[in-house]
């Protein structure tokens, strides 16, 4: 059964992104699950499930159609919102990011993504409860946290392949609501990517060699990467330990 949209429930919940993002004030407006369901999954249809096919058995499957995209994007922010959790609680940040206002970013960079995840988190249990998927468990590389420069390196790797996952996975939504609200979670994310470059060498916050895949981040058209999610899981499968089946998301 498709679900109906409420434009003062959207206001609510983009209001409270405007204030400033720590876990006590989001949750203040994640409570209301239901609304951000209304949100994201108007339109989409309970029983999308019934046309997933478990060919990876083990494996967390993603499901179809908006709820497979929208497990997608959970997935994703589940993985940076760890991350940069594990980086703000090491008991040397102080002396990795001697600056104030790099700990300020990264905090920051932080909250945001614990805000995206718990958003996700409770449009789909609100609205397609049996369909979202489990908490994942990070997998990064040993020395990832040992020093600024590995630091500043994983989370640019994190935040562009963020990007190019919202940016690739626009064409495959059929909720305009839903676009229209990756829409402002891409840019946050970009913002992100923009200032974690500039940390690692001043000026290049939208320049240099995209990493994540070959070229520039920023093409000769003044466009940003977008990558499949067939592209992007393959690049993040190593950072999770549940194997990802995004094998029924929708490809056009």
């Amino acid at each position: 059964m498709a679900k109906n949209l409420n434009s003062d429930s959207e206001q609510q919940v983009l209001q409270a992104w405007k204030n400033p993002l720590n876990r006590r004030s989001f949750l203040r407006y994640t409570g209301a699950g239901v609304a951000a369901s209304a949100i994201l999954l108007t339109g989409c249809d309970d029983d999308d499930d019934s046309t997933v096919t478990d060919n990876m058995p083990g494996a967390v499957n993603l499901g179809s159609g908006d709820v497979g995209v929208l497990n997608y994007a959970y997935a994703l922010e589940q993985l940076e919102a760890a991350f940069y959790t594990a980086v703000v609680a090491l008991p040397n940040f102080s002396t990795l990011f001697t600056s104030a206002t790099e700990r300020q970013v990264l905090t920051d960079i932080r909250n945001h993504e614990i805000a995206h995840r718990e958003f996700f988190k409770a449009a789909i249990t609100g609205a397609a409860a049996s369909q979202i998927i489990p908490s994942l468990t990070p997998n990064l590389p040993a020395n990832a946290l040992s020093s600024r420069a590995s630091i500043l390196n994983l989370a640019k790797t994190f935040e562009d392949l963020g990007v190019a996952a919202y940016n690739g996975a626009g064409k495959l939504i059929t909720n305009p609501t839903y676009l229209g609200i990756a829409g402002k979670i891409v840019s946050v994310e970009a913002r992100h990517a923009a200032e974690i470059r500039d940390m690692i060498e001043n000026g290049t916050f939208a320049s240099g060699a995209a990493g994540i895949t070959a070229g520039n981040i920023v093409d000769a058209n003044g466009l940003d990467v977008a990558l499949t999610p067939t592209q992007v899981l393959a690049a993040a499968q190593p950072f999770i330990r549940e194997t990802i089946n995004g094998n029924n998301l929708p490809t056009n």
